[in-house]
């Protein structure tokens, strides 16, 4: 028998079995109508039951070939999936996996242990609770005194916390924060799925449900593998997909709206990472102009206007949050920046394709490997994608251009450096992947819609050739610790059981939605695999808040109008006060003052570029900052600096005996004559003391030094520190009696708190620094009489507070003499102060600290803040939502004109 007339006969009986079931549908009243129908059914059919029986069989093999196709033919038009279901796939396949990872990982409720890692350990879940604790209790949202002694809190805001879905957290009980913010890091994972998917069926006009298998590779990249927990790019990441189509539909539609409001949520949410988002959206309206050319001059003028239009619109619509963020950054150590002189290349093209391959280990510190996977598949698809002749050789050479940019944008240093708004990131490369493994995946989802129009043998090139890269990448790709061995066979596995399943499509041998659904089984599998391999550690849920409650407690039963501020003994981060809310003087977040990192690395305290703590400090930086209290772990011992005045739980309460007011009136010469870069924090806070005309605050000890070690004994008691002179030490251990400590970071330049050692005890120092750093170090003992003789000093005319709240302070001051008066509030030029009613301009002093000029006198004084730029951004916005509502409402009426018509 002839395959043409197995086909022929085949389409007479479908014809037949369509016929029967228009004819099923119709509803008649008259019987008779009723039985004629049925009766010329049977007719049909019996007739066309004798066309197949005429047709010559030649032999039994050829009708056993005819019902095998026929019963393919039924298999693969059996549908068991919905149009709509790609997109709940796309959302909730993400979502299990992310939740049985957690359970197998043991994450609250499933153990004790929590989603926190690195910046979300140690400045969102503090940032998030210090918000709640504002909203739930009525605090403002423009200045916190629990944060760094005092921060813009609006620009802490825009930087960390402009999510919509972040204000949710009002509602949640404080004690289950962490579990909020790893619900939201679980949804906005399963929404990037869900509009990426969204996206690619519109971007196509298809409605596949094989759409979903990108959407949860988008979701489950390496991208969100190593930035998951960077629930503050989360937002923009979302929104990306819906951003494209705003575009697509700017440029082809005339229509902006969807762009205007998507764009304007991901700069409000996070202006950052919407940097990237802007920089390619001009790269983006250049692609699209070149896709889809205008047919006229005036056209592309039109299309150029729109664009620019709409996108200032975006702008405007987050100024509200953005321009007071861009002040602060401006104080800052990101507030210049230095342009690349030279142009080098970090790593190859190979070496970053390479990177495709799953299980490769994320990379979120210094090195600049992009996190790029999104299934290994896509080293197959691309090549087909390369190779179909029905996608346009000019949308080919277009796509390809744009991958080559990005991985010149991953390599090149000026590139990378224009990237990140005109700056190298600290850590966390690459953070603009994501756009590239947007690109990727569409080009990947139009080679699948082409899929069964793609000779197999192309298939099976496609195949040879992705394998063919991952044995070559396995010999040539140098970096043992992110690719395991592993990773190559896992790469080849996969690559076979999508070609298999490629070949079940092709072939028809499954119906099409068995298919389907192994291969949406494969890539939960294979997204799985790769994120619990590469993502997902875990910290100690238990640790992390086992003295939160009696820290609260302490801290809360002193709250009153005398301003004050709380050092935490071992402290797990430099945002432990916005964490358990008590005001605070350490910090750690990207807005933090350069001025005051660079002054408490001048006093031996713990500073970087974007963090400074106590960690370091005396009893004079505790009196000089206001420090009053002090909430520890363990029992003090009497040192005559400090009273214990409570307790709750484990922890201990102590107020120190010496605290200078947040506002008091200098000597004359203090200012001027106080030598603060001699670059020895001892040869500093001493310096003050001759200024002052009093002892030496520090006096120092002698020790042996022997290489990496150095002993010293105590001459008598006291608080003792040390100073290690020799910069190539980074890492220290310290043994005292029965006692042990350590030391990380020791490079800073900070002091090294031995606390209150009796006399005549023995210490012993070791360097924990690879190679062989000697132990040079300087030993102090910190003098508590000079600290009566300095407090006595400073204290002559303090500011006495009547009020203080979030935003303001009220008290008056007696100063005989005049002169500057110090506070110990970082300068902020938001600070407005009057004297006596009369506006007066605050100056910075030791380029840190707010301070202002005082006649002889009493003076009523009184401070408010407002964050600079929060009234033109709120102009600026309104005036922007004016416009996209006029906007609006002119499309809305000339598409009824239209209707109308």
């Amino acid at each position: 028998m002839k395959r043409e007339e197995i086909v022929q006969a085949e389409r007479e009986l479908d014809a037949v079995l369509e016929l029967i079931q228009e004819s099923e549908g119709i509803s008649g009243r008259d019987d008779i109508k009723e039985e004629r129908m049925k009766e010329r059914n049977r007719i049909q059919e019996a007739e066309a039951e004798e066309s197949l029986t005429r047709i010559n069989m030649e032999d039994t093999a050829d009708m056993l070939q005819y019902e095998a196709c026929r019963e393919l033919k039924r298999c693969w038009d059996v549908h068991i999936l919905r149009p709509g279901d790609s997109l709940l796939a796309a959302f909730f396949v993400p979502v299990l996996v992310l939740v049985v990872i957690f359970a197998q990982r043991g994450i609250f409720p499933f153990g004790e242990e929590c989603f926190l890692r690195t910046d979300m350990y140690h400045q969102y879940a503090p940032f998030f609770s210090e918000f709640q604790y504002k909203l739930t209790h009525g605090g403002s949202l423009l200045y916190s005194w629990d944060i760094g002694m005092g921060v813009n809190f609006s620009a802490l805001y825009a930087y960390y916390l402009a999510s919509p879905m972040n204000w949710l957290v009002a509602l949640c009980p404080r004690q289950f924060l962490i579990e909020f913010m790893t619900v939201l890091i679980v949804i906005k994972t399963g929404l990037s799925g869900l509009f990426f998917t969204w996206y690619l069926r519109k971007h196509t006009g298809t409605r596949e449900f094989g759409s979903c298998f990108f959407g949860i590779f988008y979701a489950l990249s390496g991208y969100m593998a190593a930035y998951s927990w960077n629930i503050m790019w989360l937002d923009c990441i979302l929104l990306f997909p819906v951003i494209l189509f705003g575009l697509e539909r700017l440029v082809k539609e005339k229509k902006g709206m969807v762009y205007c409001i998507a764009l304007g949520l991901s700069i409000l949410s996070n202006y950052y990472i919407s940097i990237m988002i802007c920089i390619f959206m001009v790269i983006y309206a250049a692609v699209l102009v070149i896709l889809y050319p205008p047919k006229k001059g005036k056209e592309f003028a039109a299309t150029a206007g729109r664009f620019t239009l709409y996108s200032l619109l975006a702008g405007g619509l987050a100024a509200v949050v953005l321009l007071p963020e861009i002040y602060a950054l401006q104080a800052t150590a990101s507030g210049n920046f230095d342009f690349p002189k030279t142009v080098s290349s970090y790593f190859s093209i190979f070496d970053m394709i390479a990177r495709h391959m799953g299980n490769v280990q994320t990379e979120i510190g210094l090195d600049h490997w992009p996190n790029i996977y999104c299934g290994v598949a896509v080293l197959m698809l691309l090549l087909l994608y390369l190779g179909n002749k029905n996608i346009k050789i000019k949308e080919k050479a277009v796509y390809f251009s744009l991958l080559l940019f990005f991985y010149a944008s991953f390599s090149v240093n000026v590139l990378n450096f224009i990237w990140h708004g005109f700056h190298y990131p600290n850590s966390l490369p690459c953070r603009q992947s994501f756009i590239y493994i947007a690109l990727v995946l569409v080009m990947c989802y139009k080679a699948y819609l082409e899929l069964k129009n793609t000779p197999w043998k192309h298939i099976v090139m496609a195949f040879w050739g992705a394998a063919a890269f991952v044995i070559l990448a396995e010999k040539l790709v140098d970096n043992e610790e992110q690719f395991h061995f592993a990773v190559f066979y896992a790469a080849i596995l996969f690559l076979a059981l999508y070609t298999g399943c490629i070949y079940l499509y092709h072939s028809r041998k499954w119906c099409r939605d068995g298919v389907f659904l192994a291969v949406l089984g494969l890539v939960f599998c294979e997204s799985a695999v790769n994120m619990a391999v590469t993502s997902i550690p875990t910290t100690s849920r238990t640790a992390y808040v086992k003295d939160n409650e009696d820290t609260m407690l302490l801290a809360d039963s002193i709250r009153s109008s005398v301003f004050y501020r709380i050092e935490k003994g071992e402290s797990r981060t430099k945002n432990d006060g916005a964490w358990m809310n008590f005001p605070s003087a350490s910090l750690f977040s990207s807005v933090a003052s350069a001025a005051m990192s660079d002054f408490f690395k001048s006093v031996g305290c713990e500073s970087s570029t974007n963090a400074y703590s106590v960690k370091g400090s005396t009893p004079f930086i505790d009196a000089l900052f206001a420090t009053r209290y002090g909430i520890y772990p363990d029992q003090q011992p009497a040192d005559g600096l400090k009273e214990q005045i409570g307790r709750q739980g484990s922890m201990w309460f102590y107020e120190n005996k010496y605290t200078l007011p947040v506002g008091f009136v200098m000597p004359q010469d203090m200012e001027t004559n106080w030598v603060l870069d001699s670059g020895n924090p001892a040869n500093v806070q001493n310096d003050l003391s001759s200024v002052l005309g009093v002892s030496n605050l520090l006096v120092p000890a002698e020790g042996v030094s022997e290489g990496k070690k150095l002993t010293f004994t105590a001459d008598a008691s006291g608080d003792y520190y040390v100073y290690v002179t020799n910069k190539k030490v980074e890492e220290v251990s310290a043994e005292i009696g029965e006692r042990s400590l350590s030391f990380d970071n020791v490079d800073r330049g900070y002091f090294l708190e031995l606390g209150y050692l009796p006399k005549g005890q023995e210490v012993i120092f070791q360097s924990k620094t690879d190679g062989n750093p000697a132990m040079q170090a300087e030993i102090w003992r910190f003098d508590p009489e000079a600290m009566e003789e300095i407090y006595q000093c400073l204290s002559q005319s303090p500011l006495e507070l009547s009020s203080w709240t979030d935003t303001g302070l009220a008290g008056s001051i007696n100063t005989p003499e005049g002169g500057t008066m110090f506070t110990s509030i970082p300068y902020d030029k938001g600070w407005k102060i009057w004297v006596d009613g009369t506006a007066v301009s605050g100056r910075p002093v030791f380029d840190a600290f707010l301070g202002v000029d005082l006649e002889p006198g009493e003076h009523k004084i009184r401070l408010s803040y407002e964050p600079q730029g929060l009234k033109t951004g709120a102009v600026i916005t309104g005036v922007s939502a004016a416009a996209v509502a006029a906007l609006a409402v002119c499309g809305w009426m000339k598409n009824k004109k239209k209707f109308l018509k």
